[in-house]
């Protein structure tokens, strides 16, 4: 083979690499050969292909030796020829690798090089044991393969090509390889020397695709052709596969493109590889499909957008979920997801990304109504506790409708109201009215009864102590109820049975808004709203000394009076009635009073008060045998022994015939009730037998006819 190859030998055109750039140009100038070859200290040792260098750049004149540098290859992959060395497979695959082989002399130096063209098809055309390898090789490819010579003879192929085209070697060995293959394929690629691919060839026998490529010489003539062929049925598979690798694409940019979201896909580096149809446009700069190819941290670093998702994304090696926001201020939730390769190395990073601009905006103003909603529930739930609350005050009478209008005028402030009544008109619950009603009923109501509490306790009770202030003291100390009603309201009931000493330090609380719990020397500020209320006469109390006048003016300041049940008699028939029912859920039974019944209450004086008429009503319902509780039944609890010692009490105007008759009525009914003769009761009442039993038969006859239905 190296006879042979002799002939093929090529000469090498070699330049130091410190020669000067002026002599340089010269020896351009000069160069016939497609290869230069680099030499330092008279040796070769790294080649160019002037093939390689931009076409910009082939002028000869204009070519740098750092530009020949720049496209140097080393001779060490060059494959190298010697004397008398054996072809060996290895040897085969580096020139294959090269476009040159070297060859050295009988003295080990470089004598020249030759094309891989010239050494393949020599190696071809040997037959001897060394090139068999390249035949096994040719063998093993799954594709066929035929070498044609400049004869257009049919000088190699391997065992796949002749399975193909269906033939043997012995028919194809120096074959015509027109009478195979397309003449005009044949000598167009002869003429042009340019490849020509995917060419169909089918007959009654084979169905092949060929690709025609040319051996090329030194001098740029076609030397012959190396003829690759595949099988139809293989060529048809490839290409099923390629189409259905086409119609997978086209489902996922369908898919793509109905996604919201912006997708991207990046590389390892942050290099923009692909978008989806869908894309924030006010997000980037320009168009997006303009950004394929440039590197997303670069943006990052420009402020076009902080911070970048692909960055986390490398830097923590998993999943990121974070909130862009641009410079004018559009924000963007981007998900990043990494995708890893074999060897658990980031290889592509998927960004989904969702303008949240508006959905943020959104959320903020949800937020916003959110806070209004809540303060008008909380408002609204607050009228409706008020309402509920006004629901356990019971009346109909004038009297109390203009105290009820009172307090929901007071309420509206925090001044202190001193509420006036006898025991048992409720005072306590006006008081809680106040709280209930006034700005501060989400702040605590706490009650102490100044008159049920020792002398000695009651200032520790009100202004606390501190730790160890006197003796039997609690070790931690004790907070008074002045500070745990802190911007609360504070009850002082009986107010007028605080003892005149306490009654400074209380001034001085209401004065100063501080107190001095007991055992300290500094004051603590308190901000609480009083409400004090008594049974007694207050200005009697500071007229005889037993009460400070400072302290009643100071108490003073809203006064309430709670009238008496005997002002206000219209309210008790509603009261009995209300009382009546909460026992009759409690205990499941159906009481219910007769007429005569709440007219006979409603007369009653009830000295005391609201109390009196509850427990009456208890006593009433549980020693009943009847579900109808009469007159006659409840007037055995009732005391009119001092009837006739008190003038009847007028709480409204009426027209004075209506108001005799009324009188005149309740006294029939009262006489009855009591002595239960006409005679004894004609006595009582002063007038005769007969006009008290034709006054009464009336009365009776009248509630025992039933009303008219007009």
């Amino acid at each position: 083979m190296q006879t042979m190859m002799n002939k093929k030998l090529r000469p090498i055109f070699s330049i130091p690499i410190d020669l000067p750039e002026k002599d340089l140009k010269k020896k351009l100038n000069h160069i016939k050969e497609p290869f230069i070859f680099l030499e330092t200290n008279e040796s070769p040792f790294a080649y160019v292909y002037l093939k390689d260098i931009p076409a910009d750049d082939t002028n000869v004149q204009d070519i740098t030796m750092d530009r020949l540098k720049s496209h140097a290859i080393s001779l060490e992959k060059v494959a190298m020829l010697e004397p008398d060395k054996k072809v060996s497979l290895p040897f085969i695959f580096q020139v294959l690798g090269e476009p040159i082989a070297l060859a050295k002399n009988e003295k080990n130096q470089i004598a020249g090089y030759f094309k891989r063209e010239d050494v393949l098809v020599e190696l071809f055309k040997e037959d001897n044991k060394n090139t068999n390898i390249l035949k096994v090789m040719l063998t093993s490819i799954p594709m066929g393969i035929f070498v044609v010579d400049r004869d257009k003879k049919i000088v190699n192929f391997n065992e796949s090509g002749l399975r193909m085209i269906k033939s043997t070697s012995e028919k194809m060995i120096n074959a015509d390889a027109e009478s195979i293959f397309k003449k005009e394929h044949i000598d167009s690629v002869f003429v042009t020397g340019k490849t020509l691919l995917n060419q169909i060839l089918v007959n009654d026998e084979i169905g092949i695709l060929v690709d025609y490529s040319p051996i090329i010489i030194s001098d740029g003539k076609v030397d012959g052709l190396i003829v690759v062929v595949q099988d139809l049925p293989m060529v048809e598979e490839m290409a099923m596969e390629i189409e259905s690798v086409k119609n997978l694409n086209r489902d996922l940019n369908a898919i793509l493109s109905t996604i919201y979201d912006e997708i991207l896909v990046v590389d390892a580096n942050g290099v923009i590889l692909r978008y989806s149809d869908h894309f924030i446009s006010e997000f980037w700069e320009g168009d997006l499909k303009d950004l394929v190819g440039k590197n997303i941290l670069d943006m990052e670093e420009k402020g076009n957008f902080s911070p970048s998702v692909a960055r986390l994304v490398l830097e923590k090696n998993k999943k990121v979920s974070i909130v862009q926001e641009t410079k004018n201020g559009k924000k963007v939730l981007a998900v990043g997801n990494p995708i890893f390769d074999d060897n658990g190395k980031i290889h592509r990073i998927v960004i989904a990304s969702r303008d949240i601009t508006e959905t943020t905006e959104l959320r903020s103003k949800l937020k916003e109504m959110q806070k209004i909603s809540n303060k008008y529930k909380e408002e609204l739930d607050n009228f409706k506790n008020k309402d509920q609350f006004l629901k356990k005050v019971i009346y109909c009478s004038s009297k109390m409708e203009k105290l009820m209008m009172q307090v929901k005028k007071v309420s509206d402030f925090s001044s202190t109201v001193l509420i006036y009544g006898e025991s048992g008109v409720g005072k306590e619950l006006i008081a809680e009215s106040v709280y209930r009603l006034g700005k501060r009923s989400d702040q605590p109501f706490l009650k102490i009864n100044c008159g049920a509490i020792p002398e000695n306790l009651l200032e520790s009770e009100l202004f606390g102590y501190t730790k160890g202030a006197f003796t039997g003291a609690n070790t931690n100390g004790k907070v008074g109820y002045f500070e745990q009603a802190n911007h609360g309201v504070l009850f002082l009931d009986e107010i007028g049975e605080i003892p005149l000493q306490l009654q400074v330090k209380l001034l001085r609380a209401l004065q100063e808004k501080e107190i001095i719990p007991i055992g300290s020397t500094k004051p603590v500020k308190i901000d609480v709203q009083i409400i004090a209320a008594t049974n007694r006469n207050l200005k009697e109390m500071v007229e005889k000394g037993t009460f400070r006048e400072d302290l009643f003016y100071r108490l003073n300041v809203i006064p309430l009076r709670v009238p008496p049940l005997r002002e206000r008699s219209e309210d008790v028939p509603l009261l009995a009635f209300h009382f009546l029912q909460q026992l009759n859920q409690q205990y499941e039974k159906n009481y219910h009073f007769s007429p005569d019944a709440l007219n006979l209450l409603e007369v009653y004086s009830w000295p005391g008060n609201i109390r009196e008429l509850q427990n009456l009503i208890e006593r009433v319902f549980v020693t009943t045998d009847d579900d109808n509780i009469t007159a006659d039944f409840i007037s055995q609890f009732l005391n009119f022994e001092t009837v006739g010692h008190k003038k009847p009490i007028i709480t409204d105007i009426y027209p004075l015939q209506q108001a005799q008759e009324y009188v005149e009525e309740q006294l029939i009914m009262l006489a009855m009730k009591k002595y239960r003769t006409t005679t004894k009761a004609a006595k009582a009442l002063g007038i005769s037998q007969s006009s008290v039993s034709r006054k009464y038969q009336k009365l009776i006859k009248r509630q025992t006819q039933p009303e008219s239905l007009e």
